[in-house]
């Protein structure tokens, strides 16, 4: 009579919970590597990042063109004046006379800078015509040939510091492109997880509305033949009613954390869509060594900190260059003639010569320039203590870093183990308080620790992963290829 009413109570239990089951509609599943991809080619941030690997190589391509030949085209057309002028006549009186004239000069010029130097070499060539409208006459004056130069000479070296320098900023704008793509993927992991576990807990909301519903009307049948005690069936009623308000925030939540993720990610589509329960972890173990050797080798910061130096040294030179004795050669040699004709000023020009030396020297400035040169040492020496503290934190980040990634991986084993026992042991209390062996209490403590032990697992998978693209971040480094994480190069 017992089997009897234990195999009734189940055949009831059964039909409930197959009449409480609505078939789900067919929704996008997304894997985290998916949403990853996602992230790193649509979202607003990775068009951000991208302008700004763009804007940096234009300013790459912008410097370089500074130590190449330049060669412009430069003139005045017209430059006319009518006005009255005083003009000194021959015995020495002054005199307001009409003049209408016209001066129009055009040139064009070809420079190289000298690097090594500092310096500038040019070849010019520039024609010049005056016109006077009251006399009518025309004046033409050329240079058909210049070659000069110019020199400074014990000065700061702009073009030499620039060169050593915007070579490692260029590089370190290409680091740093690589590193804001990989976090990216940190970002879009974490509102991963954040939306997965919001599913999970409405998924086990939900199944814990529609378990304690089908206990509570169980409950009520045992209630009716007598079997069961009214604060028992009372109790089963007050679950039902928690659960449902438990699926309530669950379901808002889920939304609130799609809507995060969506608009991360840049989906458009306004379809709902699910996440996979990325368990698949990678077999690796990363040794701490072989993280720093690919984070110093790959990472921004060796350039950054090499860049740094050299700005720091290049302040002191600045400020020993321009507090000194300074002086500059200016020379040119080449062509020149005049005529009342065009042609007439290129049929036998004459030898042109320029040369100049010039010079500065403080005498007196009351330690002014003493003051300069002790700041810009200074400056550099806090750069080099500064730089070795940043050295010490980065390294120290990436063996937190590789620790953490180790220990969470072997974590996931364990949470695993206990959500599959978790389950398993509520499913047998399940069974077991239905034919009335345990108490309701027994049932809810069973209920509880598998609903906590299948949110642990969720929760370690996403710090696993998430360790695992800090690190990859922190390192440019992938560590299941064996290969540094590279990017594209840039079309013009």
């Amino acid at each position: 009579m017992k089997n009897c009413y234990t195999f009734c109570l189940l055949f009831v239990l059964l039909v409930l919970h197959c009449g409480q089951s609505t078939a789900q509609p067919d929704v996008r599943q997304l894997s985290l590597q998916e949403v990853i991809t996602l992230a790193q080619e649509q979202s607003t941030e990775a068009l951000q990042v991208e302008t700004s690997r763009e804007n940096s190589y234009w300013q790459w391509r912008s410097v370089k063109s500074e130590y190449r030949p330049q060669l412009s085209l430069n003139g005045t057309l017209p430059n006319f004046s009518r006005t009255i002028t005083p003009v000194i006549q021959p015995d020495g009186t002054t005199e307001f006379r009409p003049v209408s004239i016209n001066n129009s000069d055009l040139g064009l010029t070809l420079s190289q800078a000298i690097s090594p130097t500092g310096g500038r070499v040019f070849v010019t060539s520039l024609m010049q015509r005056f016109d006077d409208f009251d006399r009518d006459m025309t004046r033409y004056n050329s240079n058909p040939a210049i070659i000069g130069l110019e020199q400074p000479l014990f000065a700061y070296n702009a073009l030499k510091w620039t060169k050593k320098i915007e070579p490692l900023r260029y590089e370190e704008s290409q680091k740093k492109f690589i590193e804001d793509r990989e976090q990216i993927a940190v970002t879009a992991t974490q509102l991963y997880f954040d939306l997965l576990l919001a599913q999970v807990n409405q998924g086990i909301a939900a199944k814990n509305l529609a378990n304690n519903d089908t206990l509570y009307q169980v409950a009520q049948e045992k209630y009716n033949l007598g079997r069961m005690s009214k604060n028992d069936l009372l109790q089963l009623r007050l679950a039902v009613l928690n659960a449902d308000l438990a699926l309530a925030q669950a379901t808002l939540d889920e939304q609130t954390a799609a809507l995060a993720l969506r608009n991360y990610v840049g989906l458009k589509d306004s379809n709902h869509f699910g996440l996979q329960v990325p368990e698949r972890i990678p077999e690796i173990s990363i040794e701490v060594a072989v993280a720093l050797a690919e984070a110093k080798k790959n990472r921004k910061e060796s350039i950054n900190f090499r860049r740094r130096l050299l700005e720091a040294e290049s302040m002191v030179a600045k400020a020993r260059g321009e507090n000194g004795f300074n002086a500059s050669v200016f020379a040119t040699f080449g062509l020149t003639d005049q005529g009342s004709d065009f042609t007439d000023i290129y049929n036998r020009p004459e030898n042109q010569q320029r040369a100049r030396i010039g010079f500065t020297m403080p005498l007196l400035d009351w330690g002014r320039q003493r003051s300069i040169t002790k700041v810009a040492a200074l400056n550099q020496q806090l750069v080099e203590y500064t730089i070795s503290q940043e050295e010490t934190n980065f390294e120290q980040a990436v063996m937190t870093q590789v620790n953490q990634y180790n220990t969470l991986k072997s974590r996931i084993k364990t949470t695993a183990e206990a959500d599959a026992i978790a389950t398993e042991r509520y499913e047998i209390a399940r069974s077991t308080f239905l034919i009335g062996r345990i108490s309701i209490t027994e049932l809810n403590i069973a209920l509880a620790e598998k609903d906590q032990a299948r949110r642990a697992y969720i929760a370690s998978l996403s710090e696993f992963w998430e360790a695992y693209y800090n690190l990859r971040q922190l390192t440019l480094y992938d560590f299941e290829q064996q290969q540094p994480i590279v990017a594209e190069a840039l079309h013009e």
